[in-house]
């Protein structure tokens, strides 16, 4: 059977709605969180390697792009388990309505917001 339906794959024209965003961002999130374990495994590694290697981490982490980069994976980390834990309250049966998803997604952008925000103002 020949499907006729239309096929778009250019992402810059297709319109998702908020919740869709936010599951598309959520994917992205596992990812960095993902490749981010190997720089925390690195890291981990170094610090219990020798005394040496614990100061060269040391100074290393002082530095802004480790700090950068140390946000980024923790940034992702906390939207990561902020859109989990909407999907597991979708999972039970609250707020997979068409009316609770948008709402869903609003809640799951402001937390994570602040969450990032707050994270940012420890690390710094």
């Amino acid at each position: 059977m020949k499907d006729k339906r239309p096929v778009n794959l250019d992402i810059t024209t297709i319109s998702l709605p908020l919740a869709g965003y936010t599951s598309f961002l959520h994917r992205v999130s596992g990812i960095i969180v993902f490749v981010g374990i190997a720089f925390l495994l690195w890291a981990f590694d170094m610090s219990l390697s020798s005394e040496e290697g614990f100061d060269q981490l040391k100074e290393i982490s002082g530095s802004f792009i480790a700090e950068f980069i140390l946000w980024g994976i923790l940034s992702a980390l906390a939207y990561h388990i902020v859109a989990g834990v909407k999907h597991l309250l979708m999972d039970s049966g609250i707020g997979e309505t068409k009316e609770g998803a948008p709402i869903g997604a609003k809640i799951t952008i402001v937390v994570s917001s602040v969450l990032i925000i707050a994270l940012g103002v420890w690390i710094w």
